[in-house]
């Protein structure tokens, strides 16, 4: 029997154009692709006649537990993830649960949702960031609030995943509040929504004014630091270098 293998692959934001040659090969090669079936059906327009499995929100233990099995029957499987794989993604799950097996698990970065949704705007990622997610459905919501004083009271460039969802719209509110007592009203902020997918839309704007704009669980928000500034339409964060 052929030996099986799993491929965890970030896609990057869903289209072929802001995916690795690395990650295009891995599916490419694999004979099932498995995911959350808003992946899939960004996978199924790349590779429309392979085999695929939609698995749904708050199914990642089962979803990996059945990669694992198709694995050991034998298949190449690509258990994908949009972004990178190892950033709110599928890896760390995917290990766990291989950890006892033998069969082979080979990590596939991706571009990131907030190098994607940086590089739509300019440059506001340039000096020292953070990546935080607002969903508090596996980690506790005072943590979470927590981590985005201290970013914030650190001067830190910070990326929101998972802004706003239809359960917990008011998240994000209060984490404006927290980063008001830290970052000046007027730092600016990037709201992209659908980063490299259809429908790709941002506005420029300022911490002050974000919530008057629209943000969903398609949303990346960046929050500029100190220095940051937008000019012609471009956000960017100075890494210090003397420009005349």
């Amino acid at each position: 029997m052929k030996k099986g293998k799993i491929y965890v692959v970030g896609m990057g934001p869903g289209n072929k154009d802001n995916m690795t040659f690395r990650a295009y090969k891995a599916m490419e090669e694999s004979d099932i692709i498995i995911g959350h079936k808003t992946y899939i059906s960004l996978a199924e327009k790349i590779f429309p006649n392979k085999k695929m499995i939609k698995s749904a929100m708050k199914k990642e233990v089962e979803r990996c537990e059945e990669t694992l099995k198709l694995a050991e029957e034998g298949n190449i499987v690509a258990l994908i993830s949009s972004g990178d794989a190892g950033i709110y993604g599928m890896a760390g799950i995917m290990l766990e649960v291989a950890l006892d097996s033998e069969i082979e698990v080979e990590i596939i970065p991706g571009i990131t949702s907030a190098n994607a949704s940086g590089a739509v705007v300019g440059a506001p990622i340039m000096h020292d960031s953070v990546s935080i997610s607002l969903s508090n459905l596996l980690t506790d919501w005072e943590l979470i609030k927590k981590r985005v004083a201290l970013a914030s009271e650190g001067d830190f460039v910070i990326s929101l995943y998972n802004p706003r969802s239809n359960g917990r719209p008011e998240l994000i509110n209060e984490a404006v509040e927290i980063m008001l007592q830290y970052k000046n009203k007027n730092t600016p902020v990037a709201i992209v929504r659908n980063t490299g997918r259809e429908g790709e839309n941002y506005d420029l704007t300022t911490l002050e004014r974000m919530l008057d704009f629209e943000i969903n669980m398609f949303t990346t928000v960046i929050i500029g630091n100190s220095k940051t500034f937008i000019k012609k339409g471009k956000m960017i964060t100075p890494r210090g270098y003397k420009v005349d």
